[in-house]
């Protein structure tokens, strides 16, 4: 049985200012101070620049702090901020848990590793900071389910960073799929990206090295295990090692089976049993997560899900299979049977879901307003449930039955105590 476990990490002494200085909102935005919530940026890397260029377009949101524990990431981010603004008054912080010291800083987005998702998303939390928080939700289930707790019990705003549902094409999709266009839906197939993606010719730098000075390489291990550093390990292509993410499977479900759920009204659902079976590469090769994969999972009602990637079968995106047709969506458009389906209107009798005007966008209101958004924490662990699952699966050999009330494997001590993993010292939750 998975076990919720507190956060015993220490904050910073460092004390900063409660009042943002007046220069400190630069030129250009015709929003009062008082208005605007006040946002510090973690992980400023690859996909964290591109959250911290979204909430630097923001009117309502004003960015006084970066933080990354390689200070080429950190300095260019500095520099970006203060560009922006006119400027010299954004903060620089190597460690996380200065940053969140900041009374003056309202929210915080975190473009984290998956390994350092659940420690800092719950020490966010704790000190009263409202989360962007990148997909998957974490890094496993158990960590995960802490984010979820400590989101509760200090009442903070969450948001995944799970964005295709501020895309409209992907809300009209789920709107027609509950409105039900294509009848009762039996079957939906997933397909996600497959292989292991080599972003910056990293493939063969995998000899040990020294770390390069601009990076604090211990910190960036943080709760992982200890493990010599080559190039090939760190920024980007973590995703393809166990210890830092999941492969694909992971680095995707936050996307299409996220929007898989949405359209069968399951994001408070889950599945009964999960069975998977993969393809990894061979044994002492530094990427080893799988590149092939099926992940079939059963839900209540006969409902099937099947989740694939890396086969020439594959077709990326989510398809739900009714009685009455099916519709399929991804990023490149949508298809359906009846054609008839891909111009029905939503009329005022149907399924309307929220609409967005942008993911950071849509984050930031509800910071105002503290009405929930679009991807709550306990939403983004569901949608990823299915991969924790099905990452089990593959690696014991059976099929795993799932509990979607109690949240918990049934009858499985051994595949339960996979839902979590050991943290080096002295990282707790």
């Amino acid at each position: 049985m998975t076990t919720r476990r507190r956060f015993l990490g220490r904050l910073g002494a460092t004390a900063f200012p409660a009042v943002v200085p007046a220069s400190a909102f630069g030129r250009g935005s015709g929003t009062p101070a008082s208005e605007r919530i006040v946002v510090g940026c973690a992980g400023v890397g690859w996909q964290g620049t591109n959250n911290l260029n979204s909430f630097l377009e923001l009117p309502d949101a004003h960015v006084v702090a970066v933080c990354d524990v390689d200070s080429e990431h950190l300095d260019a981010a500095q520099q970006t901020v203060n560009d922006k603004y006119g400027n010299k008054d954004c903060g620089a912080y190597r460690r996380v848990e200065e940053m969140l010291a900041r009374p003056d800083i309202d929210a915080v987005c975190l473009s984290l590793p998956d390994h350092w998702h659940g420690l800092a998303s719950v020490l966010a939390a704790r000190c009263g900071k409202d989360i962007y928080g990148e997909k998957p939700l974490a890094h496993d289930f158990a960590e995960g389910e802490a984010i979820c707790d400590a989101v509760r019990r200090y009442g903070r705003v969450w948001q995944t960073g799970s964005w295709q549902r501020s895309v409209a094409q992907f809300r009209y999709a789920c709107e027609l799929v509950r409105s039900g266009r294509i009848g009762k839906v039996h079957r939906v197939e997933v397909g996600l990206p497959g292989g292991h993606t080599d972003f910056d010719g990293k493939a063969h730098l995998v000899a040990p090295a020294p770390p390069p000075q601009s990076l604090d390489y211990d910190r960036w291990l943080g709760p992982a295990p200890l493990a010599t550093y080559c190039p090939a390990r760190v920024h980007k292509t973590w995703r393809w090692h166990s210890d830092y993410g999941g492969g694909m499977l992971m680095d995707w479900i936050g996307h299409h089976v996220d929007i898989a759920h949405w359209g069968l009204d399951l994001d408070h659902g889950g599945p009964l049993e999960v069975e998977a079976h993969g393809e990894f590469p061979p044994a002492g090769v530094l990427w080893d997560t799988a590149t092939s994969y099926r992940v079939r999972a059963q839900y209540a009602g006969g409902l099937e899900m099947l989740i694939s990637g890396g086969y020439e079968d594959t077709r990326l995106g989510t398809k739900w299979i009714g009685d009455g047709g099916w519709l399929w969506v991804d990023r490149k458009g949508m298809d359906g049977e009846p054609k008839s389906i891909l111009t029905s209107k939503i009329g005022p009798n149907d399924v309307r879901l929220p609409r967005s005007q942008g993911h950071q966008a849509q984050f930031i209101e509800c910071v105002k307003t503290r009405r929930e958004t679009l991807t709550p924490a306990d939403v983004a662990l569901r949608s990823a449930t299915p991969g924790y699952l099905g990452r089990i699966s593959m690696r014991l050999g059976r099929r795993i039955r799932w509990d979607p009330v109690k949240q918990e494997i049934v009858g499985d001590l051994e595949a339960a105590r996979l839902m979590d993993r050991p943290m080096r010292n002295p990282w707790h939750i």
